[in-house]
């Protein structure tokens, strides 16, 4: 139960900091911190998070993490349900919280501003169509589960772990915002499509398909490149 716990609270921190730091505070013309500033956000919330419950849970705080770290054998499968029902309620219970404080501002419109939700074709930030945001999807998870693999590797440092996770989702947020509003974590993408309540749920599905896939593949992809190097 403490490892679920750790996992719902840190999934509330990363959807309240990540898509907190986009709904409240990106948009202002003279004082928002836009893309960049977003994307750091979100990288801030792992890093932290990784510091303060790493040691509970392995600070997982997404299903497709969970995912990948099953398939390269660092996560027994029969564990990963619960944690991914943490992370989703978690995430909500951020979204949530998100909710109440933009609410207060007269005017806010938790549908029509997209409440940081992630989409496809006409919503997608840059317009990318559904192709495009899939491959973007996978590739990056992947590569994001590759790297916490390394970066969790026993022959690796485990005070470098926190950072380059860290950066890496800096980096993910940097490349594809402009594509998919990034998900790579389909318990984020869930919170937000929860509460914009339209065409966020309905395209809720390739934000889960898509990061499953890639965290999948680059669990597998570390395996193999370490399996290697053991022969």
């Amino acid at each position: 139960m403490a490892k679920l716990l750790a996992e719902a609270i840190g999934t509330f921190w990363l959807v309240l900091g990540g898509c907190g730091s986009a709904v409240l505070a990106a948009a202002y013309p003279d004082l928002g911190i836009g893309f960049a500033g977003v994307s750091l956000a979100f990288g801030l919330t792992v890093l932290t998070m990784a510091a303060a419950i790493g040691h509970i849970s392995g600070c997982h705080l997404n299903p497709a993490v969970t995912a990948g770290l099953v398939a390269g054998g660092r996560f027994p499968a029969k564990h990963a349900i619960g944690y991914i029902i943490a992370q989703v309620v978690g995430g909500i219970a951020g979204a949530g919280v998100l909710y109440l404080v933009a609410k207060g501002l007269p005017g806010f419109d938790r549908v029509a501003s997209g409440f940081a939700s992630n989409g496809f074709g006409p919503h997608s930030p840059g317009g990318y169509p559904m192709a495009s945001c899939f491959l973007i999807e996978v590739v990056l998870t992947a590569a994001f589960l590759f790297v916490i693999h390394g970066a969790t590797d026993k022959r690796s440092s485990a005070i470098i772990a926190p950072i380059a996770i860290g950066l890496c989702l800096t980096l993910i947020h940097l490349i594809s915002i402009p594509v998919t509003n990034t998900s790579v974590n389909p318990a984020r993408s869930t919170a937000t499509a929860v509460f914009q309540g339209g065409w966020a749920l309905e395209q809720l599905w390739l934000f889960w398909v898509a990061p499953i896939i890639g965290g999948i593949l680059g669990g597998l992809l570390y395996r193999t490149v370490a399996d290697c190097c053991h022969d």
